[in-house]
């Protein structure tokens, strides 16, 4: 179905049915749904412009006015609610009366051009006035109108032509209830009214976060995408899953034969249920832009030109020299790293390749450098791997701690959902140096931001704990009946140490003590409690154990196992969740089984019918390490540009121009695949058959909208590889490496694209074809039986301030722009965020004459960038903060070798650097010069 049904207002929850004839047709519905919705169910289309499922009943185009049997005047079935016993009637001759003439005021005021108007065929104004049957419009044209209103061309995905407004307002009420931005208003009275983004400006320049959702909004082509108004209206439909953030939502790609016309969320989809980003919902148009590369290439040495070859040229070329490396210098002399981009089917099959083909467990991926400490503190504490909740587990929430997330721009989808819930009265702590949009942005306020100094999070979370304890506000009946007690009491003896009494802390922390007590209390007083965090709490030298601190932290409060509460973290991208569920660690199988553990590797040998072995591989810090020193000499990597993602990018360069053979698979010629002997053209998702899983362990079907540029499936060409090295590997199809991945894994086991593509999407775990997954873990005990509370002792990074490096440098997102930027920045999205920018307090800048838009040197003790500077209250004096969207902008040159104790996770938000005026674009020059003259790791 091209649209999806619209059934004018929102479906409500209850237990109580009422039933009600409309048109003699009897139906029941749940108490409290609206005559509308109950007429659409029972299979009739009442006229409506101002109403959508999406909204509550607004109640003001007039046009869909029912009669009600025993009842005066003809009310809007938008906002009448139906009850039991209702006699209604939705067509007779005073109604279409009442209609025509509503209608006919709205045609008076509109440009009548609808066989050249882009939204013709999918236009509810055109639609509305079939269906009144209105054939003429007998007022004067020649009166007031707004026909001569300016278009607005300023957003790069869409234009605003008020001439064709009905001020309907649905567009500023999705803003409003869905988005959550409040960009936009109704400016003026009557004739005069009309839509604004705020005087005397215009969408680009606006509080307009281009999501896109008043634009889908919009009943007539008042709001229309460009993509639209440039190729027409689409012809058929390819639901499918978006490739960015780990929220995963549920994208409907409008096709035109193999061109896609926009992409529109999908209402049913479990993660966004019909929202989306400007990422999302516009940022589409990298997988067919000019830098695609969709023939292999290979060069015997970096310095040489690429060489265009067929694929069977290449896959030989790869399979000779990993062949000769290996009888050189062993079979562990070679390994690769999995992409959490790519979907579960690609992602498991280059590990399969790696453990069989390979003959090792040389085995990681790019979650390693991310979320690997979610992965070891939730097992270690609750014995799952993953986020406790699905997404609209927070609408039950009463208080929300974020902590090291920018829900905002990170997660959009997911952050308006926050907001929604936090304007309807939830209270907000925020544990971030940085002021985030969400401690105050419009309607949503923090009740607590506690903005401490970067590595101090154990710190923190061991105050709020501390307190809880010392003031007996934890659940003594959750934790002595769900969790293990001689655990919890050592626990218990250690937390209560003065040196976790926030007045301590405090001074540690650099956070007011009184506020530490005042928002503990305030978590664990709260019915609900949800804890929500990001890249902040992994990326350090203690994430694991910041993650098991809050695991703590909700055990303790008894937060674990129902709605509104728990442990949640956000994924940075797309399929973070799943390339760790697919076994891409060089010590686990699938489903976080240790490669140690004989009845599970006799499993995988008897399934792969090859012997594994069962000592872990190389981490990615080890493979590193192992270039350098000369013992790991071929790498194979999939859709990850680590030359320009992993911390001390001089590092990471010398041990990518040590190795024998670097093969790189990726849509786009990286700064990883300068050092690449072999390129294997890899997929868009618009080209992909598979899965995702996000954030929320929902396992999303991933279609392909189109033919692969490369002629080529991933997988196939993963396939082609290891039966090169002689280990025979082969599928018919993407749904046969599920069926494999199912077999294998118990908490897929009922997991199929046939059950997926009933259902949706399922929640893992699902244990068999009769389980519909599972939202919410641990509702009556942990996986591993008793909740474990783990001492987290403070341990202060090493990396410290000292009078050469008095700042602290911290990383993260922004909106526009994802990861290193090698999507977004081939779209328009660039407009928006066109370099890396370094905020820093007026204070630091004053002190070192810095001015904003300064161009700025940054030092650290692994090397050296530049960046323009943003002077911004946003920042605490002696932290400053960037994004590394860019490759240009070389963050990672200055990042450290420092990593979590537990996973070797990268400490990116602790680094220790000088800033000073300067006027050369230093990291440029580096990041491209010889490899011999470049500094020597310190």
């Amino acid at each position: 179905m091209l649209k999806e049904i619209d059934y004018g207002t929102p479906k409500v929850h209850s237990k109580q049915l009422v039933t009600l004839s409309i048109d003699g047709r009897s139906v029941s519905v749940e108490q409290g749904t609206s005559v509308m919705r109950a007429a659409k169910l029972a299979g009739i289309s009442i006229p409506k412009l101002c109403a959508t499922d999406k909204l509550d009943a607004f109640g003001s185009c007039r046009l869909c006015l029912v009669k009600i049997e025993g009842r005066r005047g003809t009310p809007a079935s938008c906002s009448t609610p139906a009850e039991d016993g209702m006699i209604i009637q939705t067509q007779n001759d005073h109604l279409a009366k009442l209609r025509k003439g509503v209608m006919e005021l709205y045609i008076s005021d509109h440009p009548l051009d609808c066989l050249t108007c882009s939204a013709n065929g999918n236009c509810e104004l055109q639609d509305a006035a079939g269906e009144v049957g209105l054939r003429e419009v007998r007022y004067n044209p020649q009166g007031k109108n707004h026909l001569d209103n300016q278009k607005d061309e300023s957003n790069p995905y869409f234009t605003y032509d008020p001439s064709k407004c009905i001020v309907c307002s649905r567009c500023v009420r999705t803003c409003e209830d869905v988005q959550g931005t409040f960009a936009l208003t109704i400016e003026g009275r009557g004739f005069d009214s009309r839509i604004s983004v705020g005087h005397n400006t215009n969408f680009f320049d606006s509080d307009c976060v281009s999501c896109g959702a008043c634009v889908e909004a919009c009943p007539t082509a008042t709001l229309m995408e460009k993509s639209v108004i440039e190729k027409g209206q689409a012809e058929h439909v390819v639901e499918t899953t978006c490739a960015y953030c780990g929220v995963g939502c549920s994208l409907r790609a409008e096709m035109r034969g193999e061109e896609v016309v926009r992409m529109v969320p999908s209402k049913t989809g479990g993660a966004n249920e019909g929202h989306a980003c400007v990422k999302g919902r516009f940022a589409w148009g990298y997988a067919t832009h000019q830098d695609r590369i969709t023939k292999p290439m290979i060069r015997d040495h970096i310095e040489a030109p690429w060489k265009e070859v067929s694929w069977e040229e290449a896959i030989a070329f790869s399979a000779t020299k990993l062949k000769a490396i290996q009888a050189k210098y062993g079979p562990k002399s070679i390994g690769g790293i999995t992409s959490s981009r790519c979907t579960n089917e690609e992602v498991f099959l280059v590990q399969k390749m790696i453990r069989a083909a390979f003959g090792n467990n040389n085995v990681d991926t790019c979650a390693r450098v991310c979320h690997s400490p979610t992965g070891y503190g939730l097992k270690e504490t609750y014995g799952t791997s993953a986020g406790t909740q699905d997404f609209k587990s927070v609408e039950q929430a009463d208080v929300v701690l974020v902590i090291g997330a920018n829900p905002t721009d990170g997660h959009p989808v997911f952050g308006s959902r926050l907001k929604k819930r936090l304007r309807e009265g939830a209270k907000l702590i925020v544990m971030d140096p940085r002021r985030i949009d969400l401690v105050k942005t419009p309607h949503v306020e923090a009740a607590y931001h506690l903005p401490l100094t970067p590595g101090t999070n154990v710190a923190l979370l061991n105050a709020f704990s501390y307190t809880i304890v010392k003031e007996g506000l934890y659940d003594d009946a959750f934790i002595q009946e769900r969790c293990d007690l001689d655990m919890f009491q050592k626990w218990k003896d250690a937390i209560v140490h003065p040196q976790n009494d926030p007045q301590i802390v405090a001074k540690v922390c650099g956070v007011e003590p009184q506020d530490i007590i005042e928002a503990a209390r305030l978590y664990a007083t709260s019915h609900n409690g949800a804890i929500y965090y990001g890249l902040g709490v992994t990326e350090h030298t203690q994430g694991s154990t910041t993650v098991m601190a809050m695991a703590n932290l909700a055990m303790l409060c008894g937060n674990i196992g129902r709605d509104g509460v728990g442990v949640n973290p956000l994924r940075g991208q797309n399929n973070v969740q799943g390339s760790c569920d697919m076994g891409s660690f060089p010590h686990e199988y699938s489903g976080y089984r240790h490669v140690s553990d004989e009845p599970t590797r006799l499993l995988f040998e008897d399934a792969w019918k090859r012997p594994l072995s069962p000592e872990p591989g190389l981490r990615i810090p080890h493979m590193f390490d192992g270039a350098i020193n000369g013992q790991y000499r071929g790498m194979f990597v999939q859709g990850e540009d680590i030359a320009h993602s992993d911390p001390n990018t001089n590092h990471v360069h010398k041990a990518l121009h040590n190795l024998d053979l670097l093969i790189v698979q990726d849509l786009f010629l990286n700064e990883t695949a300068s050092f690449a002997h072999v390129f294997l053209p890899g997929t868009s998702f618009l080209e992909k058959d598979g899965t995702f899983t996000n954030a929320e362990r929902r396992i999303n079907r991933v279609r392909p909208v189109m033919t692969s540029k490369t002629g080529k499936q991933e997988w196939e060409i993963v396939c082609e590889l290891a039966q090169a090295l002689g280990y025979d590997m082969s599928y018919n199809n993407a749904s046969e490496i599920m069926a494999e991945i199912a077999a294998l894994t118990p908490t897929f086991s009922g997991v199929s694209f046939e059950k997926l593509d009933q259902v949706g999407s399922l929640q893992w775990p699902c244990f068999d074809q009769a389980d519909l997954g599972t939202p919410v873990m641990h509702e009556t005990g942990f996986t591993h039986g008793k909740g474990r509370f783990i001492p987290t002792e403070y341990i202060p990074t090493p990396e410290r301030t000292s009078r050469k490096y008095p700042l602290l440098l911290t990383t993260g997102r922004i909106l526009t722009q994802y990861n290193v930027g090698a999507q977004t920045r081939r779209t328009e999205n660039h407009k928006w965020h066109s370099e890396d920018l370094l905020e820093i307090h007026p204070h630091d800048a004053d002190e070192r004459n810095i001015q904003d838009g300064d161009m700025i040197s940054i030092q650290s003790r692994a090397g050296t960038t530049s960046l323009r500077a943003k002077v911004s209250h946003r920042m605490q004096p002696g932290t400053v903060y960037t994004t590394f969207h860019h490759a240009v902008s070389g963050t990672n040159i200055v990042t450290t070798n420092n990593s979590d104790w537990a996973t070797n996770c990268p400490e990116y938000k602790v680094t220790a650097v000088q800033v000073e005026p300067t006027h050369r674009l230093h990291n440029w020059e580096r990041m491209h010069a010889p490899i011999e003259e470049r500094p020597l790791d310190e």
